[in-house]
Formats: C-alpha cells, structure tokens, sequence
C-alpha cells in the first residue's frame, strides 16, 4: 500500500452488487482500512459516528461510502469527510459510480479494472440498459441483475411475490402502476423488463408498504426530487433514472402519486406546455 492509502480509512453504506466490488477492492489493496457494517439501503453516517470520530483523532481520513449525511448543521466532523457517491445531485450518465470513484482513489492500474467490475458499474449508473450499451450479453445482464438482487438480499419467495405484482400491474397513462406487498422495488424493477421475461414498461410507479419508487424518465425523476422532500434518486440522469421516497400517511401517498400520474400523462404534460 501506499502512504497516500495508509491515511484513509473507508466506512461502508448499503448493501448492493456495487457495495460488495467496493467491498472486495477493499480486501485486496486497504486490508485493515476499512469498516463495513452490512448495512441495508439508507445508509447514514450516524451508523459510523463512533468509528469515523475514532479515525479522525487516530489522525486518519474517513472516506465514507454511499452513507447520507444526517450529522447536525455544526458538527465539525463533515469538514474531515471524503464523501464518495453517485446519489442525489452526484447521480448522472457522465458522474463515475462509486466503484469507479473508490478505484481512482486507491490509485490502482487501469489492468486491474475488469469486465466484471465495468458490467458492475455499468448496472449501478444505468441498470440494463447501460449495460446493453456497453455490449453486455443477454448472459451477462441476467447474471449481474441476479447478483445485484443476491447482494440486496432479495430472496426467491421476494422474486415471485414481484411476478405476481407485476401480473397485476395496471396500465395509466404514460405510466404503469403495480401495488406490492414487499418493501423492496428492485425485484420489480428487474423482472418487468422485456431482457429479463417481463412485459416492459416506459414509466413504473410502484406503490408499497410506507414507500413510493419511481422509474423512468430523467426529467420526471428530478422533478421529483426537487418537490419531494427527504426523497433519493439516482441512476443515468439525465436520460433516465429512479426515485423513492418513504410515506408517513395514505394521505401523503395518495397525493404524491396524483402527482406522479399527472406528471406521467401525455395529455396533462402537453396542456402544461
């Protein structure tokens, strides 16, 4: 390792394909420098706060991996923070993914970037379709959609809950809407498209227990996030991408889902114009 390496120390946000390459970059180049907590999506630094202040008078820097920020307004610890991210505002088609951020900064050999870790970052900027434009196979693209799912902890009763769901989609326009019992969309957001068996789709909406995700185009994407407070989103902005955000009430679901079919539907966008 490197001096430069020897100084940093790497804290792990939720679990996914992405999360587990980092993970394994890790391993190999900054044994010893790393925490990993297998936490799950949403992530905080909160989660790390012992640890990285420990680093931080052990005279080291925390770089800190996909985690969001809910540290208090003041609190010096944000300024000794490398943050490494392709969320929110550092999401886009031309921003590097998280892997490929972490790689630059170990510094390591460009021969040591592999297909494998490519079809990876490919998935985490643009899923499927990123990697058909990058040449993936059919073989490939189901083979990393498979892994990701794995990573996430999505198990196979959560795969056929989603084909149910997605059999009882229904079709608004511009839009199709699937209810699902689960607390997770990426199962559904898999299994709808046409490389991996399912029906398609141009803008998915699915509803579940106390959350709402979005996929679709890159302008509906950021308008959602932009009126939606506390919401995430992601993905090849700003041509595509997701969005998600947590519901406290019916209320509060319902109105942002009007707000999601009105935005979606051709007729309403035109009249807009």
């Amino acid at each position: 390792m490197t001096q430069t390496r020897h100084t940093l120390h790497f804290f792990l946000g939720g679990q996914d394909l992405e999360m587990r390459s980092i993970r394994e970059l890790l391993e190999q180049h900054a044994p010893g420098h790393f925490t990993d907590k297998h936490l799950a999506w949403g992530a905080r630094l909160s989660d790390y706060a012992t640890e990285i202040r420990q680093v931080i008078r052990d005279g080291k820097i925390p770089v800190v991996i996909e985690l969001s920020d809910d540290l208090a307004n003041d609190d010096p610890v944000r300024e000794k923070l490398v943050i490494i991210d392709h969320h929110g505002p550092l999401a886009g088609s031309d921003k590097p993914t998280s892997l490929e951020q972490v790689f630059s900064l170990l510094g390591l050999a460009p021969q040591l970037w592999t297909r494998h870790y490519r079809l990876v970052a490919a998935n985490d900027r643009g899923h499927v379709a990123e990697m058909k434009a990058m040449g993936a196979t059919p073989e490939e693209i189901v083979t990393i959609r498979q892994l990701d799912r794995k990573a996430q902890g999505i198990s196979p009763g959560q795969e056929t809950e989603a084909r149910q769901a997605i059999a009882g989609r229904k079709e608004k326009p511009g839009l199709t809407v699937i209810r699902s019992t689960g607390s997770s969309s990426s199962a559904i957001a898999d299994l709808i498209l046409p490389e991996l068996g399912g029906p398609g789709y141009h803008n998915l909406l699915v509803i579940m227990p106390g959350k709402l995700a979005f996929f679709g185009g890159g302008e509906k994407v950021m308008e959602l996030g932009n009126s939606i407070p506390h919401s995430w989103y992601g993905g090849a902005l700003p041509e595509q991408g997701f969005w998600g955000t947590a519901v406290s009430s019916p209320e509060e679901r319902n109105r942002i889902v009007r707000q999601i079919m009105k935005m979606c539907d051709p007729d309403n966008r035109q009249a807009r114009r």
